[in-house]
């Protein structure tokens, strides 16, 4: 009986369980070791079921369908090594549970057999005539050989002294500097006052960022970022230099500072402790937000204006439904580190953001813009159109002096943003937006003194790789902010339309440097035909690292 029992075990029938090794041994199929007497009767049984007979292909297991994981390691044993035997029905029973002697067996045969056509060097593996093949191309290609291992052994070298040198396994150091000439070209009063920045300047912003992953699907960014580049002053927020500095100094400050990271495989959470913007949150939905590095040159071109109601710290969502639908949330409080009262995160100035972004194909996006606001500015457009800087923020107390006190605000801004691109290197776009701006009285800010209406708008054309890839063309034609109507005593309308021109082309230098020369054509410049055109000049060269 026991001869018996070993030459069954050792046929390559049973081998062929050794293909379940993996998965019975996770699972607990593969039993405990059996003792003797269970032993002679699991062979007994084994004899009374029937014998196995030797298949030469997996065709013939009528049990086994080419979907079957194991199929093609099951094939490969069959038709290659002849080292699995099926049922006289002609089946596998692949499912059956096989104790550790049959399956110590049967790999043994498998072995045996992978050894004997080792040995005998059959036309399935390779034969002596291709081993002797191969010793005489090693050696005619011996010096060859030996400048390739050369060549492998110096690149590990290089390879363990930058790791051994790196700035960190976990942290990526980049940078980049931005260098402006700018100058007004063109236009001599705005608002009755002479414009008197008319000196052709040279500043830069220069920018040194640490990216940190912990696991390789976050991201801890930190920027360090000095900024004397000041944009002219015109006698409205229009046409500003969307790269420019506050106050022109060469004071190195942190910037951006945040966190961001992933919840599941759909949602991205930011949180953002310092300079937090828009476009950290949300995609802004236009080719030319650069953030002043690359695209448009100036502020009313970077994005929609109402998305500049938006800084400071917060959280930020984005939420993909689908990869044609996404939705993102966010806050940010433009004092949240200030404790003084009217001030902090939820007791300031603030912007609350809620975006639907529909992509029907990789041509097409379209957003839809909901911003929320208190004490915050839309950054360009008319004098009027930023509520609280035009009125100065001089109310009368109760006594009926001045008092020079923050005008509080509050506004509700809707936008509509999209890109079309026809092709690969013809792309339109634009927006259009709506901001209703309430001045609140300061006992309590639940008194409403009045309201506003500001509209914006714009048309964009872009041109990617025009006369070189990389290159970037780009046009913009549009309103900014304007005063349509108002009931607040102090603040009219504004009484004409300015529209903004603006024309650059990107040229790519190399991958590390571009050069933007861009012209800006203000008409009627703060909504008003009795001033002068302007028309800024500037040429950024971008340095990146």
């Amino acid at each position: 009986m026991r001869k018996v029992w070993k030459s069954l075990l050792a046929s390559s029938a049973v081998g062929g369980a050794m293909l379940f090794l993996s998965a019975a041994a996770v699972a607990g199929e593969i039993s405990e070791p059996l003792v003797a007497a269970d032993v002679e009767q699991e062979t007994e049984n084994f004899l009374q079921q029937q014998s196995m007979s030797q298949v030469t292909s997996v065709s013939q297991l009528s049990d086994v369908q080419p979907t079957d994981w194991a199929f093609q390691a099951l094939q490969s044993l069959v038709e290659r090594y002849g080292c699995i035997a099926g049922y006289p029905n002609g089946t596998f029973r692949g499912n059956r549970a096989m104790t550790r002697y049959e399956f110590a067996a049967g790999l043994n045969a498998c072995l045996n057999r992978v050894n004997e056509l080792i040995a005998t060097g059959t036309a399935d593996l390779v034969t002596k005539e291709d081993l002797a093949k191969l010793q005489t191309l090693q050696e005619n290609f011996a010096a060859e050989l030996a400048t390739l291992r050369g060549r492998v052994d110096a690149l590990e070298a290089k390879t363990a002294e930058l790791e051994a040198n790196q700035f960190s396994i976990t942290t990526k150091l980049q940078g980049e500097v931005v260098t402006v000439v700018s100058d007004v070209l063109s236009g001599n009063q705005v608002n009755g006052e002479e414009i008197i920045d008319k000196n052709t300047t040279l500043g830069a912003r220069a920018r040194v960022e640490l990216a940190t992953s912990f696991t390789g699907k976050d991201t801890l960014f930190t920027r360090i970022q000095t900024n004397n580049i000041l944009s002219p002053n015109i006698g409205t927020p229009e046409g500003n230099l969307f790269f420019a500095g506050e106050d022109g100094t060469n004071d190195a400050f942190i910037d951006a500072l945040y966190y961001q990271f992933p919840i599941g495989e759909k949602l991205q959470v930011i949180a953002l402790a310092n300079a937090g913007a828009a476009d950290d949150i949300t995609d802004t939905i236009n080719l030319f937000d650069g953030d002043g590095s690359f695209g448009a040159l100036s502020t009313f071109g970077t994005r929609n204006p109402i998305y500049y109601q938006m800084n400071g710290a917060g959280l930020g969502v984005n939420y993909d439904f689908s990869n044609q639908l996404a939705l993102s949330l966010g806050y940010l409080a433009s004092s949240a580190n200030n404790p003084t009262p009217g001030n902090g995160l939820f007791n300031g100035g603030y912007g609350a953001l809620a975006q639907l972004i529909f992509k029907p194909s990789d041509r097409l996006k379209v957003a839809f813009t909901y911003i929320n606001a208190y004490n915050q500015e839309l950054a360009t457009g008319s004098n009027r159109a930023n509520v609280g800087s035009f009125l100065g923020g001089v109310v009368q107390n109760l006594t009926g002096s001045e008092e020079a006190v923050p005008v509080p605000t509050s506004s509700n801004s809707y936008g509509i943003e999209a890109s079309f691109a026809l092709s690969k290197k013809f792309v339109l776009g634009g927006w259009v937006g709506y901001t209703n701006t309430r001045n609140l009285s300061t006992a309590g800010d639940t008194i409403n003194r009045g309201s506003v209406d500001v509209w914006n708008w714009a048309v964009t054309l872009g041109l990617p790789d025009l006369g070189k890839e990389g290159n970037l063309a780009g046009f913009i034609f549009g309103m900014e902010p304007k005063v349509t109507s108002s009931n607040i005593t102090g603040l009219d309308r504004d009484p004409d339309t300015s529209y903004h021109i603006e024309a650059f082309y990107q040229y790519k230098v190399s991958d590390n440097i571009s050069i933007t020369p861009g012209v800006i054509w203000l008409t009627a410049p703060d909504h008003n035909e009795q001033n002068d055109d302007v028309v800024i000049g500037a040429l950024r060269t971008t340095f990146s690292f």
